[in-house]
């Protein structure tokens, strides 16, 4: 016997199929609100992470550089020290003035060279200082965004581990009943679930209101919904109409 393709069912095996879907998306949905807004407050705490390493990455280059700029001013200065020893003996030994005055203005620069990377080494020991700082901050920030994001990744493995089995159930489920939904129908069915954050597009009339505005639908109307001829649409809030004898036939 062949198989019957979504057009083919009648108008009542459709409600029935929209209805089964609705159930298992729903339940679906009941998974997410327990996971609550974990998934993406660790999301952002990852990336939060991520950025924060790449600014301690950068400020820890800023430190070596300087540690080096440092390091290489120090070693300036005790060359020039070294040349102002030189030189200072030098003086001892010149023939004429014009020999100690050439001398002289050596070791005048040399002490200028030895004053210039003190400054350096100055300012750049007290720039190294505020980095330093920065790092701590960033390293003490780190690892308390570290400390967050390892509380909330283990209540959410925690969730996941008892829900997975479920969840997956239900997805196949979800993705089967699916195939059983005419394109139009389902296209309509997405389209009026993402309008609503409680994801509900097709509802049972409760005590002759709609079931997701509770709006009330007159009883011509709900005859016609009864009759399962055509499928009808709450014309407050656009969602799908099943009767409650035939929401309530349906368990998942």
């Amino acid at each position: 016997m062949a198989t019957k393709i979504a057009n083919d069912f009648s108008v009542e095996e459709k409600l029935a199929s929209l209805i089964t879907l609705q159930k298992i998306d729903s339940k679906l949905d009941e998974i997410k609100i327990l996971k609550g807004e974990l998934p993406m407050e660790v999301k952002d705490l990852e990336d939060e992470i991520e950025g924060l390493n790449t600014r301690l990455a950068h400020i820890d280059a800023e430190i070596k550089s300087m540690q080096d700029f440092i390091a290489s001013k120090k070693n300036l200065q005790k060359e020039a020290e070294a040349l102002i020893k030189k030189y200072e003996s030098q003086q001892d030994n010149v023939k004429n003035k014009r020999e100690f005055e050439a001398i002289s203005k050596e070791i005048e620069l040399q002490q200028l060279e030895v004053k210039l990377c003190e400054k350096h080494i100055k300012d750049a020991t007290q720039e190294l200082k505020e980095k330093t700082f920065a790092q701590g901050k960033a390293q003490e920030t780190i690892s308390n965004k570290q400390g967050d994001l390892d509380a909330k990744k283990g209540e959410l493995d925690k969730i996941i581990a008892e829900t997975e089995k479920e969840e997956g159930a239900y997805a196949t489920r979800s993705n089967a009943a699916r195939e059983k939904v005419e394109e139009r129908l389902l296209t309509a069915y997405e389209r009026i679930r993402k309008n609503y954050r409680n994801g509900l597009a097709v509802v049972p009339v409760l005590r002759d209101a709609c079931g997701g505005c509770f709006n009330q639908i007159p009883p011509q109307r709900q005859a016609e919904i009864r009759q399962h001829k055509k499928i009808l649409v709450c014309e407050h809030c656009g969602r799908i109409l099943v009767d409650t004898e035939l929401n309530d036939s349906i368990t998942i």
